[in-house]
């Protein structure tokens, strides 16, 4: 994970036609982890639009997930995409919706920076850099 860099903690923003990303981070994963988790605010400042995918180096099977309540338990879920509604916003959040890093290149280091490429179904690919923060991050 050579592209992994440790620099300034601050959450990263990005934009693209009609979007606006802020307070994107990833939590840092255990060293037996397999898996990490990452969260940030999507605005739409245009059309509706959808959060098809993601990529990154710091994992080889990215995906998009939720949480369900599965009778008293929650679990989370593989979803196809994240609505993100015109003038409207898409909350990726602990307990929530989420980016799920599963099968880690190496282990989330609290203060690295993680590249990410987000996918849209019209926006195209957006660059951001995540950074790393404790295990129980919330914002």
């Amino acid at each position: 994970m050579a592209a992994l860099s440790a620099t300034s903690l601050q959450a990263q923003q990005a934009q693209a036609p009609g979007l606006d990303i802020s307070g994107g981070f990833l939590r840092a994963a255990p060293m037996v982890s397999r898996t990490g988790a990452g969260f940030m605010i999507i605005r739409s400042t245009g059309p509706a639009d959808k959060l098809l995918a993601f990529r990154s180096p710091a994992c080889t099977r990215p995906e998009l997930h939720t949480h369900i309540n599965d009778n008293g338990i929650m679990r989370m879920r593989e979803v196809p995409e994240i609505d993100v509604p015109a003038g409207g916003e898409a909350r990726l959040q602990p307990g929530g919706l989420h980016l799920m890093f599963i099968d880690l290149t190496a282990q989330l280091t609290e203060g690295e920076m993680v590249p990410v490429t987000l996918i849209f179904e019209k926006a195209g690919e957006v660059q951001i850099e995540l950074p790393v923060k404790s295990p129980g991050a919330m914002n």
